[in-house]
Parts: structure tokens; C-alpha cells; sequence
């Protein structure tokens, strides 16, 4: 059914879309009236049931949040600081109780006290002046430390519009096979969690058969304590449009799509800026700069759902679907958005591009260390004396961004979830041991992913922790798979029970829970969740041990 959905909605194309009038809808109306609902459904030739279980799913488009004025952060990274209790508390004083709502993550990690009021992001002292805010609803922009330990790829300073699309120029006179011999000799994976080599998905699409292709940047970047995609979007966002337009280049598209996370409204409003700066420059359209290659931009603004970022969802979620990911093969560079070929890359990944071709994939492949070539950021929370977005070479020493770059921990912290929630629980003893780059952490037991770093406390239970973890998978699952969708909803309900009454967990009962999240999920949301649950079990079997028997 997904696939014949997935044509119909490609009838009109990126420039009708079926996502995007839902979400039109519920900017107007609070949540999609069911009137609207039946019309879009006729409209689109698709059957009411389908638009109800989209409208039912995202956080913004669902009836339970029809009324809502301010949201909260209640992302890892401010539920470890402790601040969002006092902080709701604080809003209490200035909204009914049922206009505060939740938001899963502002992206405001390095400085927290995060909440979300009338298109706007807020954080640290922003709650002070909440009446203010209230009145003429400006942003009150934050601001964290943004340097590069090594070589500045992602973090080197704009050097104005025609010096940087020089490097567009110079590659519409190459063939594409030329740019992606670049690209395969940089050894650039992605960037958004897998590291999945970026070349062989480029190849892929090139040569799958097609007149219509697709390229989409999944800038839903989702994870707690991840705010790095967030930085390219509002401080270096041509280094993600020339990426782009260069990718679309290299695979034959002319569409590229971004996918920007309703959560990040700053990075959309820094996206379209951008994108109608190069179109007056005439870096963007028909028939770039005479090249006879045309491209162009379609911003989609999410709506609020972490398995979008999961790039089936996605492409799902585009076409109007509920975003449930997707039975591979066929891959999304076969048979993706529209059932079209289609390439799905992150944000960071897609912004390495221009650095390639304009120094060449040899020097990129020079810096990092082994498979794990070029720069990574990392992110680092407010528990940290200096936090804020490092880029680093790959393969530098987890403890020169911890106690160099960071400055250290401003308290006492037992572990670091490092890689967001799906990723590796560091217990603070294996910092030496570890350095940036996927090897290293996958050799450790971890992984590096995003490279987004949320604290626990000494005193923070880590029980509570990992309750979190499950409590989020349920709430953000797709719902098609059994393992994922029950299991995490069946975890959290036993972990809150052990700490709430004389009941301890069948250890055994436990560890087949996990074992059938890990190897029967669809998708890495419940199969990635195992990951930090056995490394907490593992490393911290002392504190956890009275609630298991």
C-alpha cells in the first residue's frame, strides 16, 4: 500500500504536497480539522484512513496538542542538567497548564533551560525574561563556542559568495564521474550515525535508470545533546547548498530536498535566507551559470518525529505517509522518494563536499586516521566547563576534547552517552581508551555516531537514565515492528516498577527483552537501544544490581 501511496502523491509532485498542507492545516487550526482531512484525502486519491494515521502520529499535527502554546525541552541532555522541572514551574506562572507542551530536542544542549514559545527557541537565561518574550515573541539567540582542533573543514571562515561558488564553477566544467573519482578517493561516510560510505550510495542512484532522481538532506537531526547540523544550517549554510547542489551534479538530480525538523525554526528561516541569496547570484535554477545542469531547492518543514530521521521514514513522511520505515531491498537509491532513485544524506556529510572538491579527495583522505577519514564535530553538553561544537580530525584522543577542548567536567560525571540515544554509554574510566573515529569506538563496545555527548551526573540514577531511553523509543517508534514497539513500551513499564514498588526484574526475562529489541527490530531505533542498556548493565552492574534478580 506505502508504495502505491508513494506514486500517488508523486502525481503532484514536490510543489502540491500532501506533508506540507497537513502541516499548513495545523499552523491554522491547532491540529488537521477532520473536514480537511476527508478533502486532502479525495484530493490526493488516498484513503481517509491514511491521513488520520499521518495526522495521529507527528507531535505538531495531533489533536493532544491542539491548545498549546509553549513547549518544553525534555531532550536527555536537559532531563541530566535538572533544569526543566524549575523551568516549567517558571512558565506556570505565565500559561495554563494544559497551553505547556513537550519538544524532543531543542538543540539547545550546551546551555539548557530550553523551551519553544511562538516560533522561537529559548534557552539559559531566556526564562528571565519571559515577559518580554511574551510581548514582542523576538529571539533571544544563544551562543557556544564553535572551533576547530586540527584542520577547519566544516568551521573555516565564509569567504563571500563567488570566492566559495568558485568551486561550483570549476566542477560544472568536470564530468560527474570526475567529482565522484573525488569523492571515492576522500573516503567521506556518513556523517549522520551509520558511516556508510557516501560515494557507493552516490554511484548507486547515478547509475540506476531514471529520468526523475532525487536528492534529500535529512536535517532532522534528532538526537539529544546533537546540535551540529544545527550549526551548519544557521552558521555555514552555503556549505550545505553547495554540497548539495554538487551532489545533484554528480547523481543526475534536480530536486533537491530539505528536510528541516519543525524543532530547529531558526535553521529553516537560515535555509530559505541562503537559498534566495543564490538564486539572485545565479548559482541556482535552469541551466546553472550555462552549464546546461539545472537544479533547485524545496525546503519541507517537519513535524515533529524522531524516526524521521531514519531515511525511509523520511522519504515516507514527504510523501504523507505515517513514517514507517521501509523493508529494504529495495534501497531508497533504487526505488526512494516518489519511488523514484533518490540519495539520503545528513546534513554534516553533504557539507563535507565542497572541501573535497576543491582540495581534492587525497587531502581530505589525509586527515583522520584509517577508514575514518577527514574532520568530525562533536558536541558537548552543559556539563562541561566550556561547551559547545569542536571539529575535530578524526582519530584525535577522546580526552583532548574532553579535557582540553571542554575544559573538563564542571561536576563529578560517572559515564557519557556519547553518539545520541541510540548510541554507547562511556563510563568515565574509558575516556583514554577511546578516540574519535568509528573504529576506535566500535572496537570499544561503543558508537561514535552523531559524536553528540549528553553527561550523567555522579549523583543523576541511572536507572532513571535508562527508563528515559525506553520511554523515548516507545513514544517515537513507528509502531510496524513488533520487537521495537512493544518491547521498549514493556521495558520502561519494568524499570519504573523496580524502582517503584518490591519488584526486581528477571535478569534473564531482561536480557531476552533486549536480545529480541536488537536482532528483530526493523529499523536502529529498537535495535540501536539495546546498545547503551548493555553497556550500563556491564560497566555499572554495582548500582544497578538491587533492581535485578
Amino acid at each position: 500500500m506505502s508504495k502505491n501511496i508513494g506514486y500517488l502523491s508523486g502525481r503532484k509532485g514536490l510543489d502540491d504536497n500532501l506533508f506540507e498542507a497537513l502541516g499548513r492545516s495545523a499552523d491554522e487550526h491547532g491540529t488537521v480539522p477532520a473536514a480537511e482531512m476527508e478533502r486532502l484525502a479525495e484530493k490526493f486519491l488516498i484513503g481517509d484512513a491514511n491521513v488520520y494515521s499521518s495526522v495521529t502520529f507527528y507531535d505538531f499535527l495531533r489533536p493532544e496538542n491542539q491548545g498549546k502554546k509553549v513547549y518544553v525541552c525534555n531532550g536527555s541532555a536537559c532531563l541530566t542538567a535538572g533544569t526543566q522541572d524549575a523551568l516549567t514551574q517558571k512558565l506556570g506562572e505565565h500559561f495554563a497548564a494544559d497551553e505547556i507542551g513537550q519538544m524532543c530536542c531543542l538543540g539547545r544542549c550546551h546551555e539548557n533551560h530550553a523551551f519553544h514559545y511562538a516560533g522561537n527557541n529559548y534557552s539559559g537565561q531566556a526564562i528571565e525574561q519571559i515577559e518580554a518574550i511574551k510581548t514582542d515573541k523576538k529571539a533571544r539567540p544563544d551562543t557556544y563556542r564553535a572551533k576547530a582542533h586540527g584542520t577547519p573543514v566544516l568551521t573555516a571562515e565564509f569567504p563571500g559568495l563567488e570566492a566559495y561558488y568558485s568551486v561550483l564553477k570549476a566542477g560544472l566544467k568536470k564530468s560527474p564521474d570526475e567529482l565522484l573519482a573525488e569523492l571515492k578517493t576522500s573516503g567521506l561516510r556518513g556523517r549522520g550515525g551509520a558511516g556508510f560510505p557516501t560515494a557507493f550510495k552516490f554511484e548507486s542512484c547515478k547509475n540506476t535508470p531514471g529520468d526523475i532522481k532525487f536528492l534529500v538532506c535529512n536535517a532532522d537531526e534528532g538526537d539529544p545533546g546533537a546540535y551540529s547540523d544545527r550549526y551548519i544550517l544557521e552558521e555555514r549554510p552555503h556549505s550545505l547548498l553547495l554540497g548539495m547542489i554538487l551532489a545533484g551534479y554528480i547523481i543526475g538530480a534536480r530536486h533537491g530536498v530539505l528536510y528541516i525538523r519543525g524543532e530547529y525554526p531558526e535553521s529553516i528561516r537560515a535555509q530559505r535566507a541562503a537559498i534566495a541569496e543564490i538564486r539572485q547570484a545565479g548559482y541556482l535554477g535552469d541551466n546553472i551559470l550555462g552549464s546546461g545542469f539545472s537544479f533547485d531547492f524545496k525546503i519541507i518543514e517537519a513535524q515533529g518525529a524522531y524516526i524521521c530521521g531514519e531515511e525511509t521514514a523520511l522519504l515516507s513522511s514527504i510523501e504523507g505517509q505515517r513514517p514507517e520505515v521501509r523493508v529494504r531491498p529495495p534501497y531508497p537509491t533504487q526505488q526512494g522518494l516518489f519511488n523514484q532513485p533518490t540519495v539520503v544524506n545528513n546534513v554534516e556529510t553533504l557539507a563535507c563536499i565542497p572541501f573535497i572538491l576543491q582540495h581534492g579527495g587525497a587531502a581530505y583522505a589525509a586527515l583522520g586516521r584509517g577508514r575514518s577519514t577527514g574532520t568530525k564535530l562533536v558536541c558537548l553538553d552543559g556539563h562541561f566547563h566550556q561547551p559547545g561544537l569542536y571539529e575535530v580530525d578524526m582519530g584525535t584522543p577522546l580526552a583532548t576534547v574532553v579535557h582540553e577542548l571542554g575544559g573538563g567536567f564542571r561536576h563529578p560525571v560517572k559515564a557519557m552517552h556519547i553518539g545520541g540515544p541510540l548510541g554507547g554509554l562511556v563510563p568515565a574510566h574509558k575516556i583514554d581508551d577511546l578516540t574519535v573515529d568509528f573504529e576506535s569506538f566500535a572496537q570499544n563496545g561503543f558508537l561514535l555516531g552523531h559524536a553528540s555527548v549528553v553527561c550523567i551526573p555522579e549523583d543523576y540514577p541511572l536507572i532513571q537514565y535508562i527508563e528515559h531511553l525506553f520511554e523515548f523509543t516507545a513514544h517515537e517508534s513507528c509502531g510496524k515492528c513488533f520487537p521495537c514497539r512493544i518491547g521498549s513500551t514493556r521495558g520502561a513499564e519494568m524499570l519504573h516498577k523496580a524502582q517503584t514498588s518490591d519488584y526486581r526484574i528477571d535478569r534473564t526475562l531482561f536480557d531476552d527483552l533486549v536480545e529480541t529489541l536488537e536482532i528483530g527490530s526493523l529499523c536502529a531505533l529498537g535495535g540501536g537501544l539495546p546498545l547503551p542498556v548493555k553497556n550500563a548493565l556491564k560497566y555499572f552492574e554495582g548500582e544497578l544490581g538491587e533492581y535485578f534478580r
